[in-house]
């Protein structure tokens, strides 16, 4: 079964969407196996983010992902990762397809409200940020 990360993002959270978008995604048949809040540390932000490190748009990222609490989650599922992000929608609210989380609660590129991971490679990479090899099987 594959699984994939989730994070609830700063403007979501302010904005009370967790529950609306944890309940989507378990509406479209993936299981909820991990959850917890947090208040992401700038270590962990920029672990999280390592992949944008030469980016312009980097050091913004980690401020606004380390400005509020967010929920990180970890869904599993047959092809969750694909699931999960067609679920999403475009990064970019913007230029999201309608019905998709993104383009429904998304405010723009940065505060689009979610994370999901791109593969299932990184979604083991990334998962293992956030939770222990027990907290992910609940």
């Amino acid at each position: 079964m594959e699984r994939s990360l989730v994070l609830i993002k700063p403007d979501a959270m302010e904005r009370g969407l967790a529950g609306a978008i944890i309940g989507r995604l378990q509406g479209a048949g993936l299981k909820l196996t991990a959850l917890r809040m947090l208040q992401m540390g700038k270590a962990l932000a920029e672990r999280h983010y390592a992949i944008h490190k030469e980016k312009p748009f980097f050091e913004d990222l980690v401020e606004y992902i380390t400005s509020a609490p967010i929920v990180a989650a970890v869904f599993e599922g047959e092809g969750a990762v694909e699931r999960i992000r067609k679920l999403m929608g475009a990064t970019d609210p913007a230029k999201a397809e309608p019905g998709t989380i993104r383009k429904d609660y998304g405010l723009d590129v940065q505060r689009n409200s979610t994370h999901a991971s791109d593969s299932p490679e990184n979604a083991e990479l990334e998962i293992k940020n956030f939770f222990t090899e027990k907290e992910k099987f609940m």
